[in-house]
């Protein structure tokens, strides 16, 4: 019988896995590391066991998180003003997924222009109207919030 656990001690996190239980002795693996833990009761009102690590065991490092990639700055985000046709702009805040246009490119009433990621759905937006792109105003992987402008119509 095995068993998978997330610890976290003094807030560093590590991959637990307890192999082998019997009686007072424990097989363990911390962060892929085994170890032979004995166990020993401390007394008291609830009896909680103590676990003592041989001396001379190292404690593992905390698992860490690979880095961040780092990204391009985003451009600035330019709001739209209410009822404006020339632009279409963000329904909602989220995160461009990809942009299926190009400046110059003619569309129709319809068309898709690019992907939105919003709470965990893409969304697919659409032309509203007939016209030549002049130019976009975002990048995929951008974080966009309401109403700002994603493509300018000629």
């Amino acid at each position: 019988m095995s068993k998978q656990l997330r610890v976290k001690v003094n807030g560093n996190p590590y991959e637990v896995e307890i192999k082998d239980f019997s009686g007072t002795n424990a097989e363990v693996s911390v962060n892929g590391t085994s170890y032979t833990i004995e166990i020993e009761e401390t007394g008291g009102a609830v009896e909680q066991p103590a676990v003592k690590i041989p001396s001379t065991v190292s404690v593992p490092s905390p698992v860490k998180a690979a880095p961040a990639a780092p990204q391009a700055p985003a451009p600035a985000v330019t709001i739209a003003a209410a009822g404006s046709t020339d632009v279409l702009s963000a329904p909602m805040p989220g995160v461009i997924l990809d942009i299926a246009v190009k400046p110059g490119q003619t569309v129709a009433a319809g068309d898709p222009i690019c992907a939105l990621e919003a709470m965990k759905m893409k969304n697919i937006l659409r032309s509203h109207r007939d016209g030549t792109i002049a130019s976009i105003e975002v990048n995929e992987g951008q974080r966009v919030p309401f109403g700002a402008v994603i493509v300018r119509f000629a």
